[in-house]
């Protein structure tokens, strides 16, 4: 199932988008559909990293103890 719905882009982002349908040979919905897409992705990613920081169980890592084990060196 889908649902429609709409959305008012200043011109210049709408001739941005004609363009990128257009080099891509995509529709506009197409493009918007992905680009929608991949933000909520990437929403849910930064979501489980700031749940990761906020977590007080989770330990922190030293930069220099973590570039010291990786690299074998003192």
């Amino acid at each position: 199932m889908s649902t429609q719905i709409t959305v008012r882009l200043p011109d210049e982002q709408t001739a941005a988008l004609d363009a990128a349908a257009a080099a891509l040979k995509r529709s506009r919905a197409e493009i918007v559909r992905q680009a929608v897409e991949q933000y909520l992705e990437d929403f849910d990613d930064l979501s489980v990293a700031v749940e990761r920081l906020m977590d007080p169980s989770d330990p922190v890592l030293d930069w220099d103890d973590v570039r010291r084990d990786l690299l074998g060196s003192n």
